[in-house]
């Protein structure tokens, strides 16, 4: 049961970065493309975590870099903000 839900966050993040990444091209809005990254990001993460706790071995702990990739989402998402706010 955790392998499909993990699973269908990963499926969920992946649908949202392609819909905000469609969503800025037709608007060009830049809150729209530090989204997408944001959720891109995310969607690694997420892709990591299925690999950590599905699909490969326990010996492997990839907690590290799941980490690393939801720092990279926030970092994002928290730039995009900021330098929006500024201009």
């Amino acid at each position: 049961m955790a392998a499909l839900i993990y699973a269908l966050c990963a499926l969920t993040s992946i649908t949202c970065c392609v819909l905000l990444w469609r969503s800025w091209r037709a608007s060009r809005a830049r809150l729209l493309f530090w989204s997408a990254l944001c959720f891109g990001a995310l969607s690694v993460n997420n892709l990591l975590l299925v690999l950590d706790r599905v699909v490969l071995p326990r010996e492997v702990d990839l907690s590290t870099h799941r980490l690393l990739a939801a720092l990279a989402a926030v970092l994002l998402l928290l730039f995009g903000l900021v330098w929006e706010e500024e201009e």
